[in-house]
């Protein structure tokens, strides 16, 4: 049972159309080239945590990071939906595989769709 692979060339910095530096203070900056992988932002409210973590993905997606490779998780359906209408108003690229939600909607849907792993079935109801 063979599998079949086809790499791909991430974007060329000649099609990245935001101009990070200019759009973004220092820290914001750092935080959005960092290189690939997780990513905690920690700050106060008001200090452009939604804003940092949009401008990563569309970095990450601009670099050619398959959208299913990213999950964007934070407290509030607000800050969720944000995070998801920012990204796509960013970019002219396909995001639609991106994953983002609340903790509590991510791990329900995570649970639904692999609950069965765990002996649950996807009819179980969360009680809070």
């Amino acid at each position: 049972m063979s599998r079949e692979y086809t790499l791909q060339r991430p974007h060329s910095a000649a099609t990245i159309s935001i101009d990070y530096a200019a759009e973004l203070n220092e820290q914001q900056y750092a935080a959005v080239t960092a290189p690939p992988g997780p990513l905690l932002v920690i700050a106060g409210a008001g200090s452009g945590k939604t804003r940092t973590l949009t401008y990563r993905v569309a970095y990450l997606l601009e670099n050619g990071v398959d959208p299913r490779n990213i999950l964007l998780l934070t407290f509030t359906n607000k800050a969720a939906r944000q995070m998801l209408d920012r990204v796509a108003n960013l970019l002219p690229l396909d995001a639609s595989g991106l994953w983002g939600g609340t903790f509590h909607s991510i791990g329900n849907r995570m649970l639904r769709r692999h609950g069965s792993a765990l002996g649950y079935t996807s009819g179980f109801t969360i009680m809070d």
